[in-house]
Protein backbone atom coordinates (compact mmCIF):
# COMPACT_ATOMS: atom_id res chain seq x y z
CA UNK A 1 0.00 0.00 0.00
CA UNK A 2 1.96 2.96 -1.45
CA UNK A 3 -1.29 5.76 -0.63
CA UNK A 4 -4.55 6.06 1.13
CA UNK A 5 -7.21 8.57 0.74
CA UNK A 6 -6.51 11.19 3.27
CA UNK A 7 -10.22 10.82 4.84
CA UNK A 8 -9.92 7.18 5.28
CA UNK A 9 -6.79 7.59 6.77
CA UNK A 10 -7.92 10.46 9.50
CA UNK A 11 -10.43 7.88 10.05
CA UNK A 12 -8.71 4.91 10.85
CA UNK A 13 -5.62 6.40 12.83
CA UNK A 14 -8.61 8.14 15.01
CA UNK A 15 -8.29 11.86 14.49
CA UNK A 16 -11.77 12.05 13.79
CA UNK A 17 -14.91 9.56 14.97
CA UNK A 18 -16.32 9.04 11.92
CA UNK A 19 -15.35 9.01 8.18
CA UNK A 20 -17.90 11.33 7.24
CA UNK A 21 -16.34 14.25 9.73
CA UNK A 22 -13.01 13.76 8.20
CA UNK A 23 -14.24 14.36 4.38
CA UNK A 24 -16.57 17.14 5.88
CA UNK A 25 -13.69 18.67 7.61
CA UNK A 26 -11.50 18.76 4.44
CA UNK A 27 -14.56 20.08 2.78
CA UNK A 28 -14.49 22.98 4.90
CA UNK A 29 -10.55 23.65 4.47
CA UNK A 30 -9.67 22.29 7.71
CA UNK A 31 -7.36 19.75 6.87
CA UNK A 32 -3.80 20.13 4.49
CA UNK A 33 -1.52 17.73 3.09
CA UNK A 34 1.80 19.85 2.78
CA UNK A 35 1.39 23.19 2.04
CA UNK A 36 -1.61 22.52 0.10
CA UNK A 37 -5.52 22.09 0.99
CA UNK A 38 -6.85 18.75 0.81
CA UNK A 39 -9.88 17.18 -1.24
CA UNK A 40 -11.59 13.66 0.75
CA UNK A 41 -10.38 11.64 -2.38
CA UNK A 42 -6.56 13.04 -2.00
CA UNK A 43 -3.98 10.76 -0.87
CA UNK A 44 -1.58 10.64 1.64
CA UNK A 45 2.01 9.09 1.84
CA UNK A 46 4.58 7.80 4.34
CA UNK A 47 6.66 10.87 4.96
CA UNK A 48 3.96 13.63 4.36
CA UNK A 49 2.65 16.39 7.02
CA UNK A 50 -0.99 16.58 7.25
CA UNK A 51 -1.94 19.60 9.19
CA UNK A 52 -5.64 19.53 10.86
CA UNK A 53 -7.30 22.13 12.87
CA UNK A 54 -9.80 20.93 14.88
CA UNK A 55 -11.96 22.34 17.98
CA UNK A 56 -9.70 25.25 18.12
CA UNK A 57 -6.45 23.37 17.44
CA UNK A 58 -3.97 23.72 15.39
CA UNK A 59 -2.67 20.15 14.87
CA UNK A 60 0.74 18.91 12.93
CA UNK A 61 1.21 15.13 12.07
CA UNK A 62 4.40 13.32 9.65
CA UNK A 63 2.09 10.33 8.29
CA UNK A 64 4.65 7.32 9.53
CA UNK A 65 2.29 3.96 8.32
CA UNK A 66 -0.63 4.06 6.27
CA UNK A 67 -3.54 1.93 7.00
CA UNK A 68 -7.30 2.16 5.60
CA UNK A 69 -9.09 0.13 8.60
CA UNK A 70 -9.80 2.03 12.08
CA UNK A 71 -7.55 0.46 14.49
CA UNK A 72 -7.12 0.38 18.35
CA UNK A 73 -5.97 3.14 19.58
CA UNK A 74 -2.20 1.72 20.67
CA UNK A 75 -2.07 0.92 17.35
CA UNK A 76 -2.89 4.20 15.78
CA UNK A 77 -0.52 6.09 17.40
CA UNK A 78 2.13 4.17 15.67
CA UNK A 79 0.85 5.48 12.30
CA UNK A 80 1.54 8.67 12.88
CA UNK A 81 4.12 11.34 14.71
CA UNK A 82 2.32 14.00 16.27
CA UNK A 83 4.17 16.94 15.84
CA UNK A 84 1.94 19.55 17.56
CA UNK A 85 3.67 22.68 19.60
CA UNK A 86 2.96 22.25 22.71
CA UNK A 87 2.29 25.65 23.60
CA UNK A 88 -1.08 24.58 21.02
CA UNK A 89 -1.22 21.07 23.12
CA UNK A 90 -1.74 23.48 26.27
CA UNK A 91 -3.95 25.88 24.70
CA UNK A 92 -7.14 24.88 26.12
CA UNK A 93 -5.40 23.81 29.24
CA UNK A 94 -4.56 27.58 29.88
CA UNK A 95 -7.73 28.97 28.87
CA UNK A 96 -9.73 26.73 30.99
CA UNK A 97 -7.48 26.91 33.95
CA UNK A 98 -9.34 29.14 36.84
CA UNK A 99 -11.72 29.92 34.22
CA UNK A 100 -15.13 28.42 35.79
CA UNK A 101 -15.90 26.09 38.18
CA UNK A 102 -17.56 22.34 38.26
CA UNK A 103 -20.70 22.01 36.18
CA UNK A 104 -23.41 21.58 38.41
CA UNK A 105 -26.60 20.47 38.34
CA UNK A 106 -29.72 20.95 40.99
CA UNK A 107 -30.26 17.72 43.15
CA UNK A 108 -33.47 15.43 41.46
CA UNK A 109 -33.21 17.94 38.46
CA UNK A 110 -32.48 14.94 36.36
CA UNK A 111 -30.77 14.62 32.68
CA UNK A 112 -30.88 18.03 30.55
CA UNK A 113 -34.01 18.15 28.02
CA UNK A 114 -32.46 18.54 24.36
CA UNK A 115 -33.17 22.13 24.73
CA UNK A 116 -30.81 22.64 27.66
CA UNK A 117 -28.33 20.23 26.03
CA UNK A 118 -27.99 22.51 22.79
CA UNK A 119 -28.05 25.83 25.22
CA UNK A 120 -24.95 23.85 27.33
CA UNK A 121 -23.02 22.88 24.22
CA UNK A 122 -23.67 26.18 22.55
CA UNK A 123 -22.23 28.14 25.75
CA UNK A 124 -19.40 25.88 25.34
CA UNK A 125 -18.27 26.32 21.46
CA UNK A 126 -18.39 30.11 22.27
CA UNK A 127 -14.71 29.74 23.40
CA UNK A 128 -13.43 28.49 19.83
CA UNK A 129 -15.64 31.59 17.72
CA UNK A 130 -12.85 33.62 15.68
CA UNK A 131 -11.42 32.80 13.01
CA UNK A 132 -8.40 30.12 12.62
CA UNK A 133 -4.75 30.91 11.82
CA UNK A 134 -2.26 28.43 10.12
Amino acid sequence: MEKVRIDKWLWSVRIYKSRTLAADAIKSGKVRIGESNAKPADNVAVGQMVYVKKEGFNLEFLVKRLIDKRVGAIIAVECYENLTPAEEMSKYKQWYVGKMGVEVRERGAGRPTKRERRDIDGFKDERFDGEWEW
